[in-house]
């Protein structure tokens, strides 16, 4: 598995590039969010990786009335992507505005499932003009998404599956999952074929694995035993020193690291 780190949440007392300067000097590749602010030739010539970033600005890719708007702005977005060799860009099913809905729905319809999987479809066939995935991210409407519709993981994972484009996958957020359905490592189990890439965070809190709830040891041993092989992504604040966070992050996902430190207080077979 390949490690990456959300520039967006770490080091956010320096200036961005130098935030992915110090994440590709630890050993990480890099997530971003909006590339729209960033300063592309800084970033480029840092020699980081760019695993993600976002990619649309406006738009619902379930509401017919602007699921055009999100293939747009995808497309205005890919020169950015291909500049920096990402190769995953991130949409929702709804669009946000500050992480909250711009036009809340608290409730799925059929109309929402067809146009979101007539969408997915369209991104798909424009990422596999260029080379990219589009990456469909759960969300969870319980604390930080209320009123974005067919966020949660079952409901992305039908959607991508309905799409059934192979530059169509997931962005399988485990903070998200967590809070919004838990089970995560049946749910990593069913959801592999269709991932593209994983997020996490521990539960309260969204900081680094350790901090929180969830047993992330148990899950990276369920994501090798199955043979995932591609990258997750640490979408998290630092809960005190960013160093000491990316740390914990790597032990977690690090085989044989972690055991000795957690098998005491964690099941091996289950993320609470």
């Amino acid at each position: 598995m390949r490690l990456a780190v959300c520039a967006e949440m770490v080091f956010t007392e320096l200036p961005f590039a130098e935030r992915v300067r110090r994440i590709h000097e630890a050993g990480f590749d890099v997530e971003l969010w909006d590339s729209r602010s960033k300063d592309i030739a800084a970033l480029k010539s840092s020699g980081a990786v760019f695993s993600s970033m976002t990619g649309y600005t406006s738009g619902s890719l379930v509401d017919a009335d602007t699921a055009d708007d999100v293939v747009r702005t995808a497309e205005t977005l890919i020169p950015t992507a291909m500049e920096l060799g990402v190769s995953r860009m991130v949409v929702h099913s709804a669009e946000l505005i500050d992480g909250k809905a711009a036009r809340p729905a608290y409730r799925s319809n059929g109309s929402m499932w067809i146009t979101g999987a007539r969408t997915l479809e369209r991104l798909g066939a424009l990422g596999e003009k260029h080379g990219l995935t589009f990456c469909l991210e759960n969300l969870n409407t319980v604390l930080d998404h209320p009123g974005i519709p067919l966020a949660r993981a079952k409901d992305t994972l039908a959607l991508v599956e309905a799409a059934g484009h192979p530059n169509v996958k997931m962005m399988l957020d485990l903070y998200h999952a967590q809070l919004g359905e838990g089970n995560l490592i049946e749910l990593v189990r069913t959801a592999l074929p269709h991932i593209g890439e994983i997020q996490v965070a521990d539960v309260p809190g969204r900081c680094e694995p350790g901090t929180g709830e969830i047993n992330y040891p148990a899950v990276a041993r369920a994501l090798m035993a199955a043979g995932y092989e591609g990258t997750v992504g640490m979408e998290a604040w630092a809960s005190g020193d960013d160093m000491e966070a990316l740390d914990a992050f790597r032990r977690a996902f690090t085989p044989g690291v972690a055991e000795s430190r957690n098998s005491s207080a964690f099941s091996t077979e289950a993320a609470l």
